[in-house]
């Protein structure tokens, strides 16, 4: 069957324009690719609709592939790069035939390359574009990492000498072969993305050493390998970021980029010298992931309409508050996006910048060469900007100048280490902030943390106590969900994050009370009584829209006071 004759099958059957089918066909012969995946692209038609004229076209039925149970033996029918190249994935094998989802199964060069590859013949069936790339990375991503032993190919580690000369540089890297802590290292980084990881800690132990990797903010073991090896994978680390491989006393910090799954790729690295040696945290910062659209990051649409309608004002201060991990940098950055336009100069100052925001001028902080954020903002100031987003407000000439930026006619965005809305009025008073200027700047606060999302795919309804719903004002009639595991969460019972967030828009109320320089709870009590709500009270509202559970929520949030 070759793509002209399901060209004239569309035609026929009425089931896409002339003049549609023309557009498709332009396109493919500019820029290539395929010519299904270029109807849903171009919005011809939805993804389950052509998979349904796909099945019926060629008699293949459609499948699912993110539950499916797939043994080892029958991946390795097919090498993970063929598969993520072409968009194929084995699910079975039957005498001769290998059973292949296909998202594509009009490509018949592909199907030959297939049976080159397997040596059988191929039974293909249609699988939803959507679900393909995160099945290929996901079930492969489930085979065993891959040990530094087996690589090094039955080496045993006791037989490698290491040299801790720190002028004998050449010596230490020479005295294994690089190529096995390479690919080790290589293969470390490449599981971390599949497993959709956020960090990578490379640590050593008294007798071996380890990798974590941390997963939707929790951290779970990924690997082991034996402790006289450490020393040569942090090397490689500190070369991929152009560090100082001959330093071991003294922290350093850099970064590097990587090609995986055909996506550019930042780490973030940083070396610490621990009692028991090097230890290794490296970021993942894979921009194809990150939600930097605000209607997509999960805030209630009160909250939603209150942040845009703030972040559009032409000048005042908005605050995004929370510890280290809650997602800050990303609601800020969603902000950005939100108030971008060609008119519109914005520049941020960051430490460091996390990833690059297409048309926005961003600005790293240097400390060593005296570029900090007050240094850097007094610049900043000359460069004639409409809104200045600054990483983090921490001490009190970065707060003076945002103060004096956002009563001069800038709008200005920013982060505080606080945990509360309220609580960040009272740690800008304490660093010497006028509360006059404070009242006066200040249009909004946010607070946020992040929870663990159940997975859609097998989380079931259960039966609160009674006593528990009372304790948190939880309904009767609310249906509430409970984790149970499965093969598309890799039985953890959860999937992804979302926000719980508090945000305190500063009215003439609360701006009297900042004047007035009352107390946190004060300003937290006021709020809640023009209807702000808490961390905890938006929390639960996640929990009875089913979204995730009362462990979640009571893990990041405190009790709040009765009104």
């Amino acid at each position: 069957m070759t793509k002209e004759k399901f060209t004239d099958y569309l035609i026929d059957n009425k089931l896409v324009s002339k003049e549609d089918l023309e557009k498709a066909l332009s396109m493919q012969k500019e820029k290539g690719g395929s010519l299904v995946e270029l109807f849903v692209k171009l919005g011809i038609m939805q993804e389950a609709q052509l998979v349904s004229i796909l099945s019926g076209y060629l008699s293949v039925p459609p499948m699912r592939v993110l539950n499916l149970n797939i043994t080892k033996e029958i991946l390795d029918l097919i090498p993970e790069k063929t598969a993520a190249s072409l968009q194929v994935m084995p699910i079975g094998k039957i005498g001769n035939t290998v059973t292949v989802a296909m998202s594509d199964p009009l490509n018949v060069l592909a199907i030959d390359d297939l049976k080159k590859i397997t040596g059988c013949e191929i039974n293909p069936v249609i699988a939803p574009f959507s679900e393909m790339k995160e099945a290929i990375a996901t079930h492969y991503s489930r085979q065993p990492l891959t040990s530094l032993e087996d690589i090094i190919g039955g080496q045993k580690p006791e037989n490698l000498e290491i040299i801790r000369d720190k002028d004998a540089v050449e010596e230490e890297i020479g005295s294994i072969d690089e190529a096995p802590v390479i690919k080790f290292t290589n293969s470390v980084l490449k599981k971390a993305v599949y497993a959709r990881a956020s960090d990578i800690l490379i640590e050593p132990l008294e007798k071996t050493s380890r990798v974590r990797f941390r997963v939707d903010g929790l951290l779970k073991e990924a690997e082991s390998f034996p402790k006289k090896m450490h020393p040569f994978v942090v090397s490689r680390i500190k070369v991929m970021c152009n560090l100082n491989i001959a330093e071991h006393r003294l922290p350093q910090e850099g970064r590097f980029r990587s090609i995986i799954m055909d996506r550019n790729i930042d780490f973030r690295v940083s070396v610490l010298p621990s009692s028991m040696g090097e230890k290794c945290a490296l970021r993942i910062l894979d921009k194809t992931t990150a939600l930097l659209d605000l209607d997509l990051l999960g805030f209630e649409q009160d909250v939603l309409k209150g942040i845009k309608e703030d972040s559009l004002k032409p000048h005042g201060l908005i605050l995004v508050c929370g510890p280290t991990g809650s997602g800050k940098t990303t609601s800020l950055y969603a902000a950005i996006s939100h108030v971008y336009s060609p008119e519109k100069n914005i520049i941020t100052v960051e430490d460091p910048i996390e990833y690059q925001l297409k048309g926005i001028n961003q600005v790293s902080i240097n400390p060593q060469i005296n570029l900090t954020f007050a240094s850097c903002l007094r610049s900043i100031l000359r460069q004639d900007p409409d809104i200045i987003m600054i990483g983090e407000i921490r001490d009190f000439d970065t707060a003076d100048i945002a103060i004096k930026a956002a009563l001069t006619g800038h709008l200005v965005l920013s982060t505080l280490h606080t945990t509360t809305s309220a609580g960040s009025v009272t740690r800008l008073l304490n660093m010497g902030i006028e509360p006059f200027l404070l009242s006066s700047t200040l249009i909004g606060v946010l607070t946020q943390r992040l929870v663990r999302t159940l997975c859609p795919k097998c989380k079931e309804e259960y039966k609160m106590p009674d006593g528990i719903r009372e304790k948190y004002s939880i309904s009767k009639d609310a249906k509430l969900y409970k984790a149970k595991g499965c093969s598309a969460c890799q039985n953890i019972g959860y999937k992804g994050r979302t926000v719980i967030c508090e945000y305190l828009p500063v009215g003439l109320k609360v701006r009297a009370l900042i004047t007035s320089s009352v107390s946190e709870h004060i300003i937290k009590r006021e709020a809640r009584l023009l209807g702000m709500r808490t961390l905890r009270e938006d929390g639960l509202v996640k929990i009875i829209k089913g979204l995730t559970t009362l462990e979640e929520v009571l893990k990041v949030t405190g009790p709040d006071e009765p009104l």
